[in-house]
């Protein structure tokens, strides 16, 4: 699949890439023999191959969450390095 000058612009538009003549060129070129190999994958019969996310054999490693107090006096270390503080929290600006 051959990609337009004006589909390849339109992309770069998208991306918010300002691109000149020459590149369009490039990366149109590039863009369409990506889009040929997909074309290419597409005609391999995949219906006997489960589907995989991972193929490393890699796993979570999950453990429970403790709580574990602090001693008072390393709590209040911790909290007189705080630009501010209400109680015995850390003040912070909202995030939006």
């Amino acid at each position: 699949m051959k990609l337009k000058k004006e589909e390849t612009q339109h992309i770069a538009d998208l991306a918010r890439l300002e691109l000149t003549d020459e590149e369009l060129e490039r990366y149109g070129s590039q863009l369409s023999g990506v889009l040929n190999y997909i074309d290419e994958l597409k005609e391999v019969d995949t219906a006997k191959v489960a589907p995989t996310a991972q193929v490393t054999g890699l796993e979570n490693i999950m453990r429970a969450d403790e709580v574990e107090a602090w001693p008072q006096d390393e709590v209040e270390m911790a909290l007189g390095q705080a630009p501010e503080r209400e109680g015995e929290y850390i003040k912070v600006k909202r995030v939006l």
